[in-house]
């Protein structure tokens, strides 16, 4: 394990949009290595509490060495659709005040060669966020046919060249399964015929086969209505997301939601009678340039807000 070290993405102004009050209830699905948390933590009081989870077992010890002796604090390892389980384990009635969502890999997971993340380590092909789920990254791209690893590197990574990755894929593990994240790395690059400046050729095949691995859109779309339905009214909703699919999914959803119900477009229904569910707080927020030159993982971080109205969610 190389350290704890990270740097949380948007930090202040994800916990500024939380509005936190001393003695709220709130929940950061996606604990990291805290510091969100420990922020929001700073700004509560003796009565305040807050739920994290996470379901990384390093990130999980990592809390419990931090917060563990907090009374405040309730740790809890899991996938985001658990989340209202871990609300009523923890015996808290009546809703979040805030909910906050890191979403993507913490800085120690790319960093660590072991779990698979980068293709700049050597390291088995894993990608696994919780390593007792299956499959690995390794074990899905030698089962898969080729149809299906074409249309997973083109929906989530959205590669261009995914069909001819694909192809290679099937020839290449036909001679020796591919295991390691420098030989997938080498196979995608070779296969590219044009480079994006700046950017490896792996980037979009390793980002689609995470997200694969550990159904990353799947959960988010799941949690998004569980994350409504668990807010207090007044709650915040505050989500980081990193790429444009993930971003795309919460944009929509908030815009679904501060909408209300859906109706033919010539009936005639006021606003009220629609039943909005959320209210749209500004504008989507991107890092400063001084946080991307501190933090160059800053540069696809965007933070989106929303509050809950009155209207019980149905």
């Amino acid at each position: 394990m190389t350290g704890d070290l990270h740097r949380p993405v948007l930090l202040a102004e994800a916990v500024d949009a939380l509005a936190v009050r001393p003695d709220g209830r709130y929940l950061d699905a996606t604990f990291g290595r805290g510091g969100h948390s420990g922020e929001i933590l700073a700004r509560l009081a003796l009565e305040g509490r807050l739920l994290v989870m996470d379901c990384d077992e390093q990130a999980i010890d990592v809390a419990t060495r931090r917060f563990g002796q907090d009374p405040r604090v309730t740790i809890a390892k899991g996938r985001f659709s658990m989340m209202e389980r871990y609300q009523e384990n923890a015996g808290w009635q009546g809703g979040f005040d805030g909910i906050l969502f890191d979403l993507g890999v913490s800085s120690p997971q790319f960093d660590e060669a072991c779990r698979g993340f980068s293709f700049r380590h050597e390291g088995p092909l894993d990608m696994r966020m919780d390593r007792q789920s299956r499959p690995t990254a390794a074990e899905w791209l030698n089962s898969a046919d080729e149809s299906a690893i074409a249309r997973v590197l083109r929906d989530f990574g959205e590669e261009r060249y995914a069909r001819r990755i694909a192809r290679a894929v099937i020839g290449a593990r036909a001679q020796t399964p591919i295991t390691t994240t420098k030989e997938f790395a080498a196979l995608v690059a070779h296969h590219i015929p044009r480079r994006e400046p700046g950017q490896d050729p792996a980037t979009r095949s390793f980002q689609a086969l995470r997200i694969l691995v550990n159904d990353e859109l799947g959960e988010l779309e799941r949690v998004l209505p569980i994350a409504l339905r668990l807010l207090k009214k007044g709650g915040r909703l505050a989500v980081i997301s990193f790429h444009s699919l993930e971003d795309r999914l919460v944009k929509q959803f908030f815009a679904a939601e501060s909408r209300g119900d859906s109706y033919p477009a010539r009936l005639p229904v006021p606003h009220a009678a629609l039943k909005p569910r959320l209210r749209v707080i500004g504008k989507a927020v991107r890092a400063s340039s001084r946080e991307i030159a501190q933090n160059p993982r800053a540069r696809s971080a965007v933070l989106r807000v929303a509050e809950r109205l009155e209207v019980p969610y149905e």
